[in-house]
């Protein structure tokens, strides 16, 4: 209680000094890379896509950065661990950096996707070692106000990320914009590298240090054998990557499942018998079920509607800041409305992808911002609450690990969406050069979409249906 006290009336005057504040100031531009670099991606995609060609791969972009993202977080750990933060943290903004000078010198898709990965690796490592940083050079009292700080700076990605992207595809070049981001990771890299207070020794080996190579391997071979079935869609060769990749999946969880000191996730992730497996669940699906608008949202507002990129990406953005402000709005919300503002939430998200189905094929443009901001705000209204519920449901012995699952999981479901919604494009036409971005693809990419947000709500009535003595029912182990 002590601590709590503390925590809750510290002054931002004991963070903000020569003392803490380079510290914060390193994780909080960490993660304002990270952040602010797919909706800067976003918005400059019909730029990319136009001077670059490669329609048939506009699902990769996120496809292939949140694989980055997934295998940088799992690698994160074992490597502050072994080498320490100040290393970490530069070889991840030196890979940013470098993944951003790749992009900015592509003069094909492919290229610009091997960019992306490194970015991926890079701003997914950067973001997963900020919060290792956080709870290493900061003492108990200061975190909850670094973790503000952090946050703040998620949300003014939110603004920046759509206007920095716009600004260079309206005045300048895309290239431009991957350039811009070169050059903050670069300077951020050699900062950290010079000076910045990191610390020189690694942390205490508390925890296996075997990294979790076949795993990781099989849960990404499995995103890109989906993806690579959008390429060229056709009954039997899109269906066939689509069953390996499937089967990937599977044996991946299975293996996964065995290992007792290094899982990646809970036991039985995605069972909805119980509190765990309905979160992870529901997680998936509505991360699955609503990378459409992230993916193909500025490609489809600007074709079909005639927006500026500027307009597009800031559409995109409602998202975020629907779901900033409902975040906000509801913090306070005592414990018992869990369950109310959980199934609220994610019944909006799901009217949301309706809204969008109809909203982007026919207009007007503002009313797919607002289902763009209603989205966001559903999750804003549900997301805190889910994480406090889960954690309170979970058995003791799994509330870490299932604490740092939902991140992985919800990555996942975007990766998984990405190549998901990347073969739904393409078969309705997207990369057919003659038909490009028409009503149909978006009406398809929507629709299909919705299937998961269905599957996601059973998940989610549920997860709000379990009394708050249900983790002492449930077992930690598999049956």
């Amino acid at each position: 209680m002590t601590d709590q006290a503390e925590t809750e009336t510290v002054a931002w005057a004991e963070i903000l000094n020569v003392a803490y504040g380079p510290s914060l100031a390193v994780v909080c531009l960490g993660v304002w890379l990270h952040a602010a670099d797919s909706l800067l991606v976003a918005t400059m995609l019909p730029a990319i896509v136009a001077e670059v060609g490669g329609e048939a791969l506009v699902a990769w972009t996120i496809a292939l950065y949140e694989i980055g993202s997934i295998v940088a977080g799992a690698a994160s750990a074992l490597l502050a661990m072994r080498h320490g933060l100040r290393l970490s943290m530069c070889a991840a903004a030196l890979v940013f950096a470098a993944g951003c000078a790749v992009s900015a010198i592509a003069q094909s898709m492919e290229v610009v996707l091997s960019g992306r990965l490194l970015q991926g690796l890079g701003g997914g490592g950067l973001t997963a070692l900020s919060f290792v940083a956080v709870s290493q050079l900061f003492p108990t009292r200061l975190v909850a106000r670094a973790m503000a700080a952090i946050s703040t700076f998620w949300g003014v990605s939110a603004f920046l990320g759509p206007l920095i992207g716009g600004l260079f595809v309206e005045f300048g070049t895309w290239r431009g914009g991957f350039w811009f981001f070169a050059l903050q990771a670069l300077a951020l890299g050699i900062w950290i590298a010079l000076g910045a207070k990191l610390g020189n020794r690694p942390a205490p080996k508390t925890t296996s240090t075997r990294f979790p190579y076949q795993r990781l391997l099989l849960l990404s071979a499995g995103v890109v054998l989906i993806a690579y079935g959008g390429l060229d869609v056709t009954p039997v060769g899109t269906t066939a990557f689509v069953l390996v990749g499937l089967a990937c999946l599977v044996l991946f969880l299975r293996l996964d499942g065995k290992r007792s000191d290094d899982r990646l996730l809970p036991f039985g992730p995605f069972r909805m018998a119980t509190p765990v497996g309905s979160t992870l669940l529901l997680v998936l699906c509505f991360s699955l079920a609503t990378i459409a608008i992230t993916a193909y949202g500025p490609l489809l507002v600007t074709a079909l509607h005639g927006t500026s990129a500027l307009v597009a990406g800031y559409i995109v953005a409602c998202s975020s800041i629907g779901w900033s402000v409902a975040a906000v709005l509801v913090s306070g919300a005592a414990e018992r409305h869990d369950p109310k503002l959980i199934a609220t939430g994610m019944l909006m998200v799901t009217v949301s992808i309706a809204g969008f189905a109809y909203s982007v094929a026919e207009g007007p443009v503002w009313l797919i911002a607002v289902c763009a901001a209603v989205e966001g705000a559903g999750f804003g209204l549900a997301w805190t609450f889910i994480l406090r519920r889960v954690t309170a449901l979970a058995p003791l012995q799994e509330r870490e690990r299932v604490s740092g699952a939902i991140p992985t999981v919800q990555r996942l479901g975007y990766a998984l969406g990405a190549a998901y919604i990347g073969i739904v494009a393409n078969a309705a036409g997207f990369a057919d050069a003659e038909q490009g971005a028409t009503t149909s693809v978006a009406v398809a990419i929507f629709v299909g979409s919705l299937p998961f947000a269905a599957l996601g709500l059973i998940a989610t009535a549920r997860f709000v249906l379990f009394r708050s003595d249900a983790s002492a029912r449930e077992v930690a182990a598999p049956r």
